[in-house]
């Protein structure tokens, strides 16, 4: 029988404390703090996400049953009332989590930097744009107006293909226009964007062109550009036509003042013909349809994260406490992807947090629960007690 440590201690193995402390110091988030320190706080949400609390009172009722173990599942304080941690939720800087999930984002990105990306070979550093509507009760939440009887907050992302790992997120209120996110991104150069027609403002394209980037976007219907070139296109892959165009427009054209790509093509699943725009001419026009497909993967991103995060219900009301449980589930979730690649787990992301989710309290090696061979009973030791029937 193994008796080490607990599963979710081991999960927690993997987080690198020292640089969770340096966050806690460099925001003062446990000054004045006798008990429950920010260290207690994460293990908190942590624990709420690997379980699927979604309440302050059964994050108290659950630890409260398991009491005598909280010290060896890493916790310090030796008893969780809920009344605490709504305060620290309502009280403690959110960007101590939201640097933390930085960090902890830069070292998955590492472990998953050889991955290649799907079908394109070649190609090392492709993200795709997004953002997702989360929706909240005005009434609960009136620092986040969005329409006049609802409340929102968005989720930005920047996710990287290699891994699905989020390289960059924004969280603003329901009200701000997706394009507004290009001015906080720093762009590599070299590497490529893509985008909705959500994100065309040529003006703000032209600044990732100059900084070496490339965008695939689509184009809006109402663009009012001239053909300059025309370049053979095998019509047989549902290619219609892949063009060098200018802009005419009289703002578009200050904009973006420089030759752009359009390439059409006609998706034979859904018989619609689809025009992108691009500023990289050296690829071939398929894969640059092939590129605006994959953006599809930041879609399934949200959906997953709504589906299998705590980031519907929140553990507080305040804007501080909402954004705190957003980074650290974030922070849960890039956790979870650096455990699966040092441990190689085969498993999906789904499977190991529903395996996670029953197991967390049991003391069996954290890899053992993601093998396909069963575990073997050890023989049991003679007893001494008499048998009756002999």
């Amino acid at each position: 029988m193994y008796a080490g440590q607990y599963v979710f201690t081991q999960v927690m193995g993997h987080v690198p404390w020292h640089v969770f402390r340096r966050c806690v110091a460099r925001y003062d988030g446990d000054r004045k703090i006798k008990h429950f320190s920010c260290h207690d706080q994460f293990h908190c949400f942590a624990f709420a996400q690997l379980t699927w609390r979604e309440s302050l009172r059964d994050i108290e009722a659950c630890l409260k049953a398991q009491s005598s173990k909280l010290y060896h599942l890493g916790f310090r304080s030796p008893r969780i009332a809920r009344n605490t941690m709504s305060n620290a939720n309502s009280v403690r800087d959110w960007r101590i989590y939201a640097d933390f999930a930085q960090h902890l984002i830069g070292i998955a990105r590492e472990l998953y930097a050889d991955d290649t990306l799907l079908d394109l070979e070649g190609l090392d550093r492709v993200y795709a744009l997004d953002s997702s509507t989360i929706d909240l009760c005005l009434s609960v939440f009136p620092w986040a107006p969005f329409r006049s009887t609802k409340a929102a907050i968005k989720l930005h992302t920047l996710l990287d293909l290699r891994g699905n790992i989020p390289s960059f997120i924004f969280i603003s209120d329901g009200k701000m226009h997706d394009v507004k996110i290009l001015d906080h991104l720093v762009p590599e150069p070299g590497a490529f964007y893509i985008m909705d027609r959500g994100y065309v403002d040529f003006q703000r394209l032209a600044r990732l062109d100059d900084a070496g980037s490339f965008f695939v976007t689509r184009a809006k219907s109402n663009i009012k550009a001239k053909r300059r070139y025309s370049r053979p296109v095998d019509r047989s892959t549902g290619l219609i036509c892949d063009q060098t165009i200018v802009l005419t427009g009289f703002y578009t054209r200050q904009g973006f003042d420089r030759p752009l790509r359009r390439v059409k093509f006609n998706d034979p699943e859904t018989r619609k013909t689809l025009v992108f725009l691009t500023n990289n001419f050296a690829l071939p026009a398929m894969t640059i349809a092939k590129l605006y497909k994959y953006r599809w993967q930041v879609e399934l991103f949200f959906k997953w994260i709504k589906q299998h995060l705590r980031i519907k219900s929140f553990l507080g009301e305040s804007e501080n406490a909402v954004k705190a449980q957003i980074w650290s589930a974030i922070c849960v979730y890039v956790l979870i992807a650096i455990v699966k690649k040092r441990l190689r787990i085969k498993a999906s992301l789904y499977e190991i947090l529903q395996i996670l989710s029953l197991t967390l309290f049991e003391k069996t090696q954290l890899l053992c629960l993601f093998q396909n061979t069963p575990l073997q009973n050890l023989p049991q030791e003679p007893s001494n007690q008499l048998n009756l029937f002999d």
